[in-house]
């Protein structure tokens, strides 16, 4: 199996709704942004697959290694070997990719966020910084593009913490700030025990509120000249918004399931936003 096929396979398996989002791109730009993807999906699955927080951080400090090789031209696992020539091709800065690792390493360190401002951080690191090194493989022209490429990944990852509250509750983890939970009158017992109520609900839909918002922001800051070239983002922020409606629709059932799309109605949302440009 070459480079690209393991980052394609990685891709693929994971069943992520990034992964039609980038099925019509040129093939050398394909390529690029599959084996990024797969360089999130690697440390991502660190943290989410090991139980030891030591041994995770262990992983995770490999990785920083691994990236050090790469900039340093010896790169030796599959996806870095895959990342290699598009360091050559597309301005990708190592301080970006260790951002992300510091990301998936605030996983191990809380399982809480006091308030916005500490969890925007998290945001950041582990999504924002992923749109920003996107966005460069995608191609722009205008410098505001990287406006709406971190806008667009704080609503990403906003949508990923509304639908995976339950799930990260199992785990132990609380990604919603702790002065919001306050506010709406949620304790954190209700989260962890999977307690729907009233409360919780008004409290998911403001969550989902704030994460429209970022959508909002991101397109209004998307350049024309840019919009044709940064398509795989517009996709994705289809399907991804489609999400957010189904789990409102739904009443914020976020505690005791996870809402998905299938595969057939994101492949339609895919290709209906790249055919309208």
């Amino acid at each position: 199996m070459t480079p690209d096929e393991y980052c394609q396979k990685r891709a693929a398996d994971s069943g992520s709704s990034f992964y039609y989002s980038f099925m019509f791109l040129p093939a050398h730009r394909r390529r690029a942004i599959t084996a990024l993807y797969a360089f999130c999906r690697e440390v991502d699955d660190v943290v989410d697959e090991c139980q030891d927080p030591q041994i995770a951080a262990t992983k995770l400090a490999w990785w920083r290694q691994a990236v050090a090789k790469l900039y340093a031209g010896t790169p030796d696992h599959p996806v870095t070997l895959a990342l290699l020539p598009v360091l050559g091709e597309f301005n990708l800065p190592q301080e970006q990719l260790l951002e992300i690792i510091d990301g998936m390493e605030m996983d191990l360190q809380q399982t809480r966020y006091l308030d916005f401002k500490a969890l925007s951080l998290y945001c950041y690191r582990v999504a924002s910084v992923v749109g920003l090194l996107a966005a460069e493989i995608f191609g722009s022209q205008d410098r505001k593009t990287q406006k709406y490429a971190h806008d667009l990944g704080m609503a990403f990852q906003l949508t990923n913490i509304i639908r995976d509250v339950g799930e990260d509750a199992r785990r132990g983890r609380v990604y919603l700030p702790i002065d919001e939970l306050q506010r709406f009158e949620v304790p954190v017992a209700d989260i962890l025990n999977a307690r729907q109520s009233d409360n919780f609900r008004r409290l998911m839909e403001f969550q989902i509120e704030r994460a429209e918002q970022y959508y909002a922001q991101a397109m209004t800051a998307l350049p024309q000249i840019d919009r044709k070239a940064q398509r795989p983002g517009l996709v994705m922020a289809a399907i991804y918004r489609t999400l957010l409606d189904e789990i409102k629709r739904d009443g914020c059932q976020v505690l005791t399931q996870r809402t998905s799309l299938t595969p057939l109605r994101k492949l339609w949302i895919a290709w209906r936003t790249w055919i309208k440009g």
